[in-house]
């Protein structure tokens, strides 16, 4: 079993603290950045931030059904950490000023990888098809702080 890490980027006409903003609310601006991989979305606890606690299920491929119930931490005043009860997926979404009034949003996922050949294969290919998933939702934020 190896690390498998997916790592994308996209950048604001926005300032950091209202990228933040969106970002941390899984009440109301999370649902709506969600592209049709996701289902079951629900907020258990809180709702901003910290603290919360949600739930979906992402379809990551054709047959690949992730049941999910991630727990979100803030490390720092810039991140948010998502960390899944269900397995070793942990999603970091980190934002930075690049400007005056704009900023970046970086977004890391890694998760532990089977072994062996199948490994090989996870390694390989579910990067480039969460980074995909991940470039709809940092996409779909880009009109919510406009």
């Amino acid at each position: 079993m190896g690390q498998v890490q997916a790592t994308t980027e996209h950048v604001y006409d926005a300032t950091p603290e209202r990228v933040y903003e969106a970002l941390a609310d899984y009440q109301v601006t999370r649902p709506k950045l969600l592209p049709a991989q996701y289902s079951e979305y629900e907020v258990r606890v809180g709702g901003t931030g910290a603290g919360t606690q949600v739930h979906w299920k992402l379809q990551a491929t054709e047959k690949r059904i992730r049941d999910c119930l991630f727990t979100v931490s803030a490390p720092t005043p810039d991140q948010l950490v998502e960390k899944d009860a269900n397995s070793s997926m942990v999603i970091t979404w980190t934002v930075s000023a690049v400007g005056e009034g704009r900023s970046k949003v970086t977004v890391s996922a890694t998760w532990q990888g089977a072994g062996g050949i199948g490994g090989f294969f996870e390694r390989t290919f579910a990067p480039k098809g969460l980074n995909r998933i991940h470039d709809q939702v940092l996409a779909a934020l880009a009109a919510t702080v406009r």
